[in-house]
This record gives C-alpha cells, structure tokens and sequence, in this order.
C-alpha cells in the first residue's frame, strides 16, 4: 500500500508539472487554448494567468477541413448496402442505384469512395454466369451505358470501358474513353453510326482517335466505313460532326447525275441558313455542263400559337441541244408555292390564309428537278390568299379580302382576281323582339347588306405581270339587299319569300360600232362611272314527307325509310330595256340590233325580256334497317341506300315555245361500309331536235322516240380499302395536292429529287400483334380503284366519250419489301393509261428505293440507296434518267 501510494503522489506531481510545462510551450507554439483533462481526478487544469497575461496567442491560419460530402448522397440496392464508415465507403449491390449532386447511376454493383470522392460501377454474374445489369451513367442531358465505370466527383475525370452514348442521332461505343471534364470524351477504336443496335449495326464507322464534346461536336482521326462488318474503301483521314440541338447552318453536298440530252450534272447542292429558331432558308441549284442551271429557294416559317407557313420558289434555265443545231432551245420555267395557315386561338376575330401554287404552264411537264406525273396530268394550277375580319357589333360585320389565280396549263389562259372585297352585314328582324321565339310571316321578315367587288383580270401565260395584263383588267361593284321571311302554311308546308335589290357599279362601259375599215363591229371602251340597277321576287313553298315500308322483325331486313323533299318555286324578274341602245350592224344606216353597255360586265348585265319561271325539285333519300350480326345487340342496324336522289327541272311561263327545261336527275349513294362512293348523273329533254341538232317545239315521244331523249350521263366510281397494320395510314400526298395534282398515288406518288430520302409508300407505326409459330398469312396492302363513264347524245351521235379504270396498288411482300402499281386502261382510246412500279427496300438505318415509268412521254427510272438519318442524308447513291420530254 505505502509503495502504491507512492506512485500515485509522484506520477500526480509528474503530470502536473509536465503539463504546466507542455502547456505553456504550446501557447508560445500557437497552440490552441481548450481544457485539458487530469487522467487521476478528471479535473479540468485552467491555464497559468500569469503565464497567458506574459505570452501572446496567435489564431491558427490553417483553413479549417471541409467535409467529405459536398452534398446529400441517397442509394439504394436490391440484395444489400453496406456502408463501412472507417473505410468511407459505400457498397451496393444487385440493382444498386446512387444519386449525388446531378449525377445518377444505376448499376449491378456500385463503390463508392467518398473520401477519394470517387465510385465505380460494373456488371454483375446471374446465376447462369451472364453478365447482367450494365451501368447506366447519367450527368445533366448525357447518358452512358458503359460494361464499368470509374468516375471522379471532383475532378469530374472518368474512365469508361465499352461505353455506350447517344448523341442526337448518332450512337457511339467505345472499347476504352476518358472523360476529361464536364464537356470533353477522348475515345479510342471508337464506331458511331445511326443504326438502332450499337452493338450489332449494319453499319458503322470505325474511327482510331474520337473527340466527343456532347450536344457540340465530334472530332475523328483515320475513319474507315464498315458495311455489314466488311470494311470498305471509303475512308477520310479525318472528319467533323456538328452535334447540337437546333438548327445550324452548312452546306448541303450536291448529288451527281448525267443525262443524254444535257450532259453531266451537279444537283441539290447549296447551303442550308439556319437563321433562327422560327425561320430557316436553304438556297439550292442544279448545273448542267450544257448550260441548263436551276435554283431554288425553301424556306420554312412558324411562331408557336400564332401561324405556321413555307415558301418554295423555283427557277430553270433549260437549253436542249447545242447553239447552231436545228432542234437547239431554250426555255425559262418558274413555279411559286406559298402555304400559310394561322392559328385561330391568336385572334378569333381576325384570319389569314394563303395557298399559293402559280407559275410557268410548263413547269411541271419540263422541270428537270421535281419530277411529279401527278401535276403533270392536272391541267389546272390555283392559288388563293385570304384576309377575313370580324367585326363584334350590333349587327355584326364581316370584312374579307381574297385575291385568287386560276391558270389552264394546257391552254395557258390565267384568270385572276386582285383582289375580291367582300363585305357583309348579319341579319336583321326589324319586327322582332330582341329576346324570344320569332314566330310568323312579320317577325321573321329580315333583311342583309351585302357589297362585292372585284378587280378581274384574264391574261395568258406570256403577258403574265406585264403592262398589258393590267390595261385589260375589269373592275366592278356589286350591292344587293335581300328581304326576306319564311312562315309556316297549314302546319307542314314551310313558305319562303323574298325580294332582291342589286346594284352594279362598272368603271369602264362598251359603245359598240360598225367600222367600215374592218368591216366587222368593234367594241369601244368609255371610261367612267355608269351602275344600272335591277330587282327581282322568288318566293317557294316545300315540304317533307316520310315512307316506311315495314317487312317485319323477324327479316333480315326489316324496314326501308323513304325521306321526299319536294319543293315548288317561283321567280319573277322584269324587264330592264331602259339600258338597252341600238347600232348599226352592217353599215346601212339601220340601227336594228339592241345591245347595253354593260356587255362583258364582270357582274353581267341587266335583262332585256322578262323572266317568270317556275322551278320543281324533288330530293329523296332511302335508308334500310337490317338485323345486326352481332346478336348482342337488340336495335338494328341502319344502312344507308341511297344518300340522294334529286330532279330538278323548271317551266318558263313567258317563252313562246320550248317552256320546260332539260330535267336534272343526279345521285350517290356509299356501300362496302362506306368504303365505296358512287355518283352518278343525266340529262333528260323531252323535247326532238332537228337534223341540225337544234331543239324544236315538239315533244319526242311524238317525234318517234321515248317520253325523254338523254342527252348527256356519267358515273364515277372510287373505291379505296386497305388490311395494313399501320396506326397512321391515312398519309396523303400533300406535296402532290399542292402541285394541283390528286391526293392518291392513282397517277404515281409526288417525287421531289431534292429529298429522295422520303418513302413513296405510307409510314407510321405497325401495330404489335401476337407472335405466333404458324405461317402468318397476312400480307398488308391497300388499293385504291377509280372509274370513270361518260356518255353523249346531244345531237343524236349516242357515243361514250369517255370510259377508263384507274388503279393503284401497294403491298408489304416482307415486313422490309414494298412494292406498288399505278395504271389504268382507256376503253375510248384503246391503251394504257399512265403505269408507275414502285419498289423499296428497309434496309433499318437505310433505304433503297427503285422507280419506273416504263413507257409513255414521261417514262423514266430513277435508284436510290441512303442513310435514312438527316445528318448523314449526304451518305446516298442516287441515280436516275431524264424523262422524254419536248419542251414547248
């Protein structure tokens, strides 16, 4: 005890007086001051104050440590997390998933280090010792699917074994990559390629060295192009991608060509303007070495809520043959398309709307661009620009401006309006109450103003915006106030009447004259203001009456609805010959013939005799309930016969001879599930005509024929129906449509060799049906079927004029093989009508596509095999011949 007891008091002295000492050592060392603990009585030792009063404290400049996380880490794991905090590391295993900061991993198995601020991510084994659950490495917008990965949060360094990454439309892999900061990839024996599997593609590019700055750029060393794992010749020593998400500007590659008449050629070629998100502009051209040039101008414009719109002008310089030669010409062709649409929710009241499709008769026969059999066989190019305002007054007012061009490419007469002023004031029930039922031959008496006037212009193709077309142009007002009431007559006969006031406004009248020079009568045009007035009465009474046949419920079909609409009416229009003149007709001084001077008005002209007509129409349609096939269903179902059946004729009660019209039967009707339309129409006179061919004022029964004498009939009939599976097959040629040609591929599909790229067959999204292990039966097609019959008997000739087929078929061979057929037969003429064979091929990532016209004045052929992606559209082989064309 004494001996222990001795070793306590001298290690009790000991510490004291060494931790006085050491204490006041580590003050003049800037140590800091924090109590110290006596390891016997665990007492707090408080500094010397003589000691601290003599000696001077010094902060620690040491920056103090931060701590290892520099944010919230969450993880989580299928089988276990395990986390050792004397290691600081974190182990997740079997689905593990980890986010810290902006980065997400998912993964088998995740480390990570953060201490070292550092994980790794791999693959782990299944039970069948596959490799399973693959990285996927996500930072911001870029995602990595690599076999493991190494990845520094501080440096933001990484290391990436068989990376996978999608950029835009590009897939690459690599077998190693370094990722040197937030924006910077260094790869090597990287491929990339735009096919769905990275890591069995058709094709890819194989390059040494890769420099990848994701949504910017990529930059490639020695790049080789491998085709079905074959290498092949075409190799660049070393090539840059643009990668970005909005549009950039560049050059477009132009494809080559050579054709017969015209040499070797450069085509599509130019640069692409992105000048900003809401408008772009690509500037195009083709060469020939015979001189023929062509430039384009596309452009595409839209604001989202507001409109949407593009514009496409074209411009070909055609030379065929040589200078000096007998067949040598040279033509100049243009075409201009303008579609704007905008977007009713901008300004309700306000609209604005542009179609636009004019240019050289020509173009489309001669264009050695765009070649397109569909406009070519329309002999009708049309546009229209419109501009409506809706005024929200009491009564309300509709204001539009119209300006519309309609040109006959066969004839090449243009007829144009520029522009059509229309205005309009709403109804107005003078008798009426403001609020209530208006009930009565007074109450609905109503009355509108109405104002139309034009500027019309009829020119030919040569004199098209030259000083001449406007000299010849017509202007005129048009005024008319309807008043009107309709009232019911013994409950089921609805009555309607009204009188009609126009009055037409003409800048420019006519004299006519004889001129004995020319010995013929000329008009002569007197400028100035001159309008002419008329009024005219129609009132009409109707009704409709309703037939059911009942065949009882046990038939298959049980009933037949008849719905007739007659309608008797009459009109009445006096005679105007207070603005009719007299001239002299051959130079004898005898003023005998009567004329107005408001001949060739673009409103027409005030009546010379009165008119006192009165007009019969009868309407009927039929409608059949059957019994359903599905026995579920207790009501049966309604199938429509006929949609219309319609005469119309009418009787002049003021003519002398020949008082009742030709009478108007027409018709239509859908049947194969509305699948089938059919119409048809005839013209039935009851009156003979001589052996001149002119009616006369006898009866054709009593003329040796039947009751009526048909003088005219045609029928048409269109029958469309399709087994594809795709989601959208609704797919028109809009292109075609806006050349003036049909919306079908009846006449081929619309070929723009400016991007042969596009499929000519309908895409969308196949439908997925269950596989089965049996023969799949089904092949995919759709066919649309048009015919035509017309028939003459105006002047006792009873000839068909007119007898064709058209017919067009597409079917899916194999799911990657598409063929189609347009043709058609002409019965009148005796010989095939325009024949188009298609065939395209899915190669996934590619197309190749063949088309031919095989005979006629458009045959041609044309090849093409591309890269479906857009970045890569210069990537193709594209050849085709010119058809065999004149140039007029």
């Amino acid at each position: 005890m004494q001996r222990k007891l001795f070793y306590i008091v001298f290690l009790t002295i000991f510490l004291t007086l060494g931790c006085g000492v050491s204490y006041s050592q580590d003050l003049t060392k800037k140590s800091p001051s924090f109590p110290v603990k006596n390891q016997s009585d665990d007492k707090k030792i408080v500094p010397d104050s003589t000691l601290i009063t003599t000696e001077t404290i010094k902060v620690d400049s040491l920056p103090k440590k931060k701590n290892v996380l520099e944010s919230k880490v969450k993880y989580k794991a299928n089988s276990y997390a395990k986390n050792d905090q004397k290691k600081k590391i974190v182990t997740l295993y079997d689905k593990a998933e980890l986010y810290y900061q902006d980065i997400e991993l998912k993964s088998g198995i995740i480390v990570f280090d953060y201490q070292k601020n550092e994980v790794y991510a791999g693959r782990i084994k299944d039970s069948t010792g596959a490799y399973t659950q693959s990285p996927v490495f996500k930072q911001g917008k870029n995602v990595v699917e690599p076999d493991s990965i190494r990845f520094n949060f501080k440096t933001k360094k990484a290391l990436v074994w068989n990376s996978r990454t999608d950029q835009g439309e590009f897939k690459v892999k690599a077998p190693i990559s370094k990722k040197e900061n937030d924006s910077v990839y260094f790869m090597k024996s990287a491929r990339f390629t735009t096919a769905k599997d990275i890591d069995n593609p058709e094709y890819y590019f194989q390059a040494s060295r890769v420099k990848l700055v994701p949504g910017k750029k990529v930059v490639v060393g020695l790049t080789n192009m491998v085709i079905a794992d074959v290498p092949t010749p075409l190799a660049l020593p070393f090539a840059f991608f643009p990668m970005t998400e909005t549009s950039r500007s560049g050059l477009i590659i132009p494809s080559y060509n050579d054709s017969s008449t015209r040499g070797f050629s450069l085509q599509n070629g130019g640069y692409y303007f992105a000048l900003s998100d809401n408008y772009d502009l690509a500037v195009l051209g083709d060469y020939y070495t015979n001189g023929s040039y062509a430039f384009r101008a596309e452009s595409s414009y839209a604001k989202r809520y507001r409109f949407l719109g593009n514009i496409n002008i074209r411009y070909e310089n055609l030379i065929t043959s040589e200078r000096g030669y007998p067949d040598y010409t040279r033509t100049n062709i243009y075409n201009i398309q303008w579609s704007h649409s905008k977007d009713g929710k901008s300004n309700p009241n306000s609209r604005f709307s542009a179609s636009v499709n004019l240019g050289s008769s020509k173009y489309y026969a001669n264009s050695i661009n765009q070649i397109n059999v569909g406009s070519r066989l329309n002999n009708t190019l049309s546009s229209s620009i419109s501009y409506s305002k809706t005024f929200n007054s009491v009564p309300q007012v509709n204001l539009s401006l119209t300006a519309t061009h309609s040109q006959n490419t066969n004839t090449e007469i243009i007829n144009m309006t520029l522009p059509t002023l229309q205005l309009s004031v709403d109804r107005m029930f003078p008798f009426a109450p403001s609020s209530g039922i208006k009930k009565g031959i007074i109450k609905n008496i109503n009355l509108q103003y109405n104002l139309r006037g034009e500027n019309r212009i009829e020119t030919t193709d040569s004199l098209f915006f030259k000083p001449q077309m406007f000299r010849d142009a017509k202007m005129g007002f048009q005024h008319s106030i309807p008043l009107s009431t309709n009232f019911k007559i013994f409950k089921y006969f609805s009555a309607t009447t009204s009188i009609n006031y126009n009055e037409v406004w003409y800048l420019k009248t006519i004299r006519k004259q004889y001129d004995p020079t020319q010995n013929k009568i000329i008009d002569i045009e007197i400028p100035g203001f001159d309008a002419f007035r008329t009024y005219s009465f129609t009132t009409g009474i109707g009704t409709t009456i309703y037939g059911t046949f009942n065949f009882g419920e046990t038939k298959k079909i049980q009933a037949i609805r008849h719905v007739m609409r007659p309608n008797i009416s009459y009109s009445y229009t006096p005679s105007f010959s207070k603005y009719y003149d007299t001239y002299d007709s051959d130079g004898s001084g005898n003023m005998m013939k009567q004329y107005t001077r408001f001949d060739n008005g673009i409103f027409g002209a005030p009546g010379n005799s009165m008119s006192n007509n009165v007009g019969f129409t009868l309407s009927n349609t039929f409608e059949a309930k059957v019994t359903d096939k599905d026995l579920t269903k207790t009501e049966p179902k309604k199938v429509m016969l006929l949609n219309n059946l319609n005469f119309s004729t009418s009787y002049d009660i003021t003519a002398d001879s020949l008082r009742w019209a030709p009478m108007r039967v027409s018709g239509g009707t859908q049947i194969f599930d509305k699948k089938m339309n059919i119409n048809f129409a005839t013209t039935l006179d009851p009156y003979a005509i001589n052996n001149a061919g002119k009616r006369i004022d006898t009866w054709n029964i009593n003329n040796g024929g039947s009751l009526f004498r048909m003088t005219s009939a045609n029928m048409t009939l269109n029958y469309s129906f399709s087994n594809s599976s795709l989601e959208n097959n609704d797919k028109e040629n809009t292109q075609g449509k806006r050349n003036g040609g049909r919306t079908d591929d009846l006449f081929g599909t619309n070929t723009d060799l400016s991007d042969s790229r596009q499929s000519q067959f309908k895409e969308g999204e196949e439908k997925k049906e269950p596989v089965s292990e049996l023969f799949n039966y089904k092949l995919p097609f759709d066919v649309n079927f048009a015919y035509s019959l017309t028939y003459s008997n105006i002047n006792r000739e009873k000839k068909i004029t007119g007898n064709s087929v058209m017919v067009s078929l597409n079917t899916d061979l194999t799911p990657k093989w598409k063929i189609g057929v347009s043709s058609g037969y002409d019965m009148v003429q005796k010989g095939v009508t325009f024949t188009q064979f298609r065939f395209e091929r899915d190669l996934l990532s590619w197309r190749m596509n063949f088309s031919w016209v095989p005979f006629g004045t458009n045959s041609y052929w044309s090849f093409f095999i591309g890269i479906k992606s857009g970045v890569l559209s210069d990537i193709k082989w594209d050849k085709r011949s010119q058809p065999d064309r004149t140039l007029r």
